[in-house]
């Protein structure tokens, strides 16, 4: 019966963890965005390259936000 419920708290600490992972991508995300089209309003000669460096950085949260999710679900199976 002990293991049940352990096993069930995993599942449930998962999920919370893959939330958390999911809630900082979206907040990091939206941040940036904010930021470049500030930056693109501010300055239009240099939107092409705000907007570059805007699509590497969103790339690697989205990395960063993955990579943490696939960590939860592998303690969720453990």
């Amino acid at each position: 019966m002990l293991i049940m419920a352990d096993a069930n708290l995993a599942y449930i600490a998962s999920g919370f963890g893959a939330g958390l992972v999911t809630i900082g991508a979206g907040y990091g995300i939206g941040r940036i965005a904010a930021a470049a089209m500030e930056g693109s309003a501010r300055n239009p000669q240099s939107a092409a390259d705000v907007r570059t460096s805007m699509i590497i950085s969103c790339a690697l949260i989205e990395g960063v936000a993955l990579f943490g999710t696939v960590v939860c679900l592998l303690l969720a199976v453990k």
